[in-house]
């Protein structure tokens, strides 16, 4: 019997690290439903799922509205089918220092990055809690535990999906529920975001290197909601080195990110403050996964192959101490063989 497509919303699915994750689900053939709110980046994402051998359904939707998410899903559920795995994916940001910011911006940013996933979340368990199945993936940041200058409502938004995320999975566990929820806190990563977010820096904002390319996230988002018993997911080492160097010493990075955060998030060339970008409405395009930073974004993660082939992981492991054991055990023997006292006992031997 031929295998039963899955049914998967993302967010954020017409361009970037969402963009990617179309491409990565279609090309398990997945049937997916596609909200944002450009059209002309949702349909060029339908065209990608149907030319793979999937089937997408485009949904106009601001996340910030909960009345247009729910109206989504329920549009998902009648065409396509069942909801197997949600993933809450669409965000904002402003780079701009918080005494340049208004109320307004950050109202904006806390609606989309936050809410957004809030309301993704209910109308999810409004329909997976009954059947007790599905998956939630909330694709989040290392900024998620170590905020950085120049991105504070971005930053607090991540900090309140960890939040939310950790208050869910703990509410399903003491439920016994078979609905899963996981998060995965993303490096920084070539996404057009850079060139369409609100910006007051002067020179054109840019990921903070190493940068990965958002088929990177997609492979560990597709992962994660197919094995979402771990907690959360690290795609990258730069993730893992933040994260787990915030928790040993964050009077050190608060120190070293006041010296160095402000230029590492900008590159050559002056920001055109005239630009179009897509706080309150979408930029007109299709705009595709990648941003401007392919000469200098990584293609592929050891951290994330390591997370996604953990069999494989193991026995690389199980290899390499083997063979350390092997070069400790004769690097022994020949110590010994020429050790004073073996050679004497040679000679009396002879």
């Amino acid at each position: 019997m031929p295998k039963k497509p899955e049914i998967v919303v993302i967010t954020g699915a017409s361009a970037g690290v969402g963009r990617a994750t179309v491409r990565e689900f279609a090309r398990h053939c997945a049937h997916i439903g596609l909200l944002a709110r450009g059209r002309d980046g949702l349909e060029g994402a339908r065209r990608e799922v149907e030319a793979a051998g999937g089937k997408a359904l485009v949904l106009p939707t601001d996340v910030a509205d909960a009345a247009q998410v729910e109206a989504a899903a329920e549009r998902v559920e009648r065409e396509l089918g069942p909801i197997d795995i949600w993933v809450n994916n669409a965000m904002t940001s402003v780079f701009s220092p918080i005494k340049q910011m208004t109320a307004e911006e950050f109202h904006r940013v806390t609606e989309v990055t936050y809410l957004g996933y809030v309301y993704g979340t209910l109308a999810a368990l409004k329909r997976m809690l009954p059947r007790d199945r599905g998956t939630i993936v909330h694709v989040g940041s290392a900024l998620a535990y170590r905020s950085i200058p120049l991105q504070a409502a971005y930053c607090a938004a991540k900090h309140a999906v960890l939040g939310f995320h950790a208050s869910l999975r703990v509410e399903l566990m003491h439920d016994n529920s078979n609905v899963h929820t996981t998060m995965v806190q993303m490096p920084a990563l070539n996404t057009p975001q850079f060139g369409w977010c609100k910006s007051r820096l002067p020179r054109k904002a840019q990921p903070v290197p190493p940068i990965y390319q958002p088929e990177v996230a997609a492979r560990a988002i597709y992962y994660a909601a197919h094995h979402p018993e771990r907690r959360e997911y690290y795609p990258a080492w730069s993730s893992v080195k933040a994260i787990f160097g915030n928790k040993l010493a964050p009077s050190f990075a608060d120190r070293y990110l006041a010296r160095t955060g402000y230029e590492s998030q900008q590159h050559d060339g002056r920001e055109d403050p005239n630009r179009p970008y897509n706080l309150w409405e979408p930029v007109a395009g299709d705009h595709g996964a990648h941003g401007a930073f392919d000469s200098r974004a990584r293609a592929f993660s050891t951290e994330n192959w390591a997370e996604t082939h953990p069999a494989l992981f193991a026995i690389a492991g199980l290899g390499t101490l083997a063979a350390l054991f092997g070069l400790g055990s004769s690097i022994y023997r020949k110590v010994k063989d020429t050790a004073p006292e073996t050679v004497a006992e040679r000679r009396r031997a002879a």
